[in-house]
């Protein structure tokens, strides 16, 4: 298959490119426009694979859109803003993405009648106390990251309704592993821990999450890609649940770390206490999370006391500035 993969070269996204390519029946053109987030080094590995083309630039720009699809027989759209954090911060990135991307994408896919994918979270239900959500659930997102990706949720399926676009929707819960940027839980817990850093948890750590391995995510969107039905929407859950503090404290055993580097600080605003997805409707097509949640923290951990190439750059660069920001101290030197 030809794909275009909008926000490949991103966490979620570098790790589909990869499986993908491995399988060695497709074609893909990445596009992505190099946030933060978004790095060359993440593709690295594939770079001089004569499948793969790289084209920088954004999905709200149609120009690039209309370059970069060229002869794609379908779209995969991975790109966003995805940390929940920024966007209380400063929405409009968020909005510019989630909302005028998808639908300049949306627009492309339209115009040329190709098969198009939108990646999603499980963040657009909101939180749930007993129980798990299921497709027909409602969505009420808590922040701006959410709601956008709600909005973007919804704008594509008035496309498949109203223009007949053969298009899917794929949800996932918490995805973590390799290639994940330090902001994020797992990884910024991970790194902090090796260099003696503190370890901020929000509130009191019992926010429960859902948590996925990415490479069976990025297995669960190639296999919604290719058996999803036109106008479907999966959700994608992780085998296991566990709350946050429960997690530092087992990272803290991976690492070696001292348990009093453990630090509570105030909780985010509209922090939702747990996310659970049903995944029975994929599921019942033949998908099954393979990696249980202790092998793939433990595969995690030793990724990044293996990698250091990789996140040096990250957390020496402007990310010592965002993290002081956010959590009003500075970074250990690496």
């Amino acid at each position: 298959m030809r794909l275009l993969v909008c926000g490949g070269a991103g966490f979620i996204g570098s790790n589909f490119v990869r499986q993908r390519l491995a399988r060695g029946d497709d074609e893909i053109v990445v596009l992505d426009k190099l946030t933060y987030a978004g790095r060359r080094e993440n593709l690295q590995d594939v770079a001089d694979d004569p499948r793969f083309r790289f084209v920088h630039g954004a999905i709200e720009d149609a120009a690039a859109v209309a370059a970069a699809i060229e002869g794609a027989e379908a779209v995969v759209n991975f790109a966003a803003e995805t940390h929940v954090d920024r966007s209380i911060a400063a929405p409009d990135a968020f909005v510019q993405t989630h909302a005028l991307g998808t639908y300049v994408l949306l627009e492309a896919a339209r115009e040329r009648r190709i098969r198009y994918l939108q990646v999603s979270t499980d963040e657009v239900y909101g939180s749930i106390a007993h129980g798990s959500f299921t497709e027909s659930s409602p969505l009420e997102p808590s922040s701006p990251y959410s709601a956008t990706k709600a909005g973007a949720d919804l704008l594509v399926a008035s496309y498949q309704r109203t223009y007949g676009l053969e298009a899917v929707i794929c949800r996932g819960s918490n995805n973590y592993g390799p290639y994940q940027h330090p902001e994020k839980l797992i990884p910024l817990m991970i790194l902090n821990a090796l260099h003696g850093d503190p370890l901020p948890v929000y509130g009191d750590g019992a926010n429960v999450r859902n948590w996925l391995f990415v490479e069976d995510f990025a297995a669960a969107v190639a296999f919604v890609l290719e058996h999803g039905g036109a106008g479907d929407t999966y959700n994608v859950g992780g085998p296991d649940e566990c709350d946050n503090l429960t997690v530092v404290r087992r990272i803290i055993e991976l690492t070696g770390a001292d348990p009093s580097l453990i630090e509570f600080v105030t909780d985010r605003p509209g922090h939702d206490r747990r996310y659970s997805l049903s995944s029975d409707k994929i599921a019942a097509l033949g998908w099954r999370a393979g990696t249980r949640f202790e092998e793939g923290l433990e595969r995690t951990v030793a990724w990044y006391r293996d990698n250091a190439w990789w996140w040096e750059p990250v957390r020496s660069g402007a990310y010592r500035d965002y993290y002081e920001r956010q959590y009003g101290r500075r970074l250990n030197d690496t």
